[in-house]
């Protein structure tokens, strides 16, 4: 149970590909990301209601993952070519091409508390093409960002759907806390045992 009464701020952003060459879900070692400035995922899903005896008898609600925008500072050419499929010249130019194959991965990160910070992994993700606005300079300089849309999906992980995990500092988890940006940690994980 979180001990924050509020939360603020993204850092440490990672990502870290998904492995689909595997039964089961593993991924290459996380990257780091610098220049996160927002990241705003939007649940996705529908709550149907069933009808008996003239009043709401059952109702579920569905989990499909999220549609999410991350605004970064500048999302490096090496990444957006991973991501999305795209390639790098031998002249090191960034070619934009329509059938390439965009890799799922998950995105790592940190929120600030005001007890204790708070990591969050979203493990199965798909981006789209960013969006950038160019402006001219005018008395001040207005730094400009790229914004990345991103599909997150749930993925089996030990036989349950997951879509993340939020994990907070407490007197159990020290190692796992601590190894989070080295390693996608999967609900249940252990380390060094």
């Amino acid at each position: 149970m979180s001990q924050n009464r509020v939360t603020f701020g993204i850092e440490k952003l990672h990502i870290a590909y998904l492995n689909t060459t595997t039964p089961t879900p593993t991924w290459d070692t996380p990257i780091p990301i610098p220049g996160a400035v927002r990241f705003s995922p939007e649940p996705q899903g529908e709550e149907t209601t069933f009808y008996a005896d003239n009043e709401p008898y059952w109702t579920y609600t569905s989990n499909n993952g999220y549609n999410a925008e991350l605004e970064m500072a500048n999302i490096p050419d090496e990444v957006l070519a991973a991501l999305l499929g795209w390639e790098i010249d031998a002249n090191g130019m960034l070619v934009e091409t329509t059938d390439g194959e965009p890799k799922e991965f998950a995105l790592l990160g940190q929120v600030l508390g005001d007890k204790k910070n708070r990591r969050f992994a979203y493990y199965r993700c798909k981006a789209s093409r960013p969006s950038k606005e160019h402006s001219t300079r005018a008395e001040s300089v207005e730094p400009a960002t790229e914004t990345l849309n991103i599909r997150i999906l749930p993925i089996e992980i030990n036989g349950r759907n997951i879509v993340r995990g939020v994990l907070e500092l407490n007197d159990k988890n020290q190692a796992v806390y601590d190894s989070f940006f080295t390693n996608v940690v999967i609900p249940g994980a252990t380390v060094g045992a």
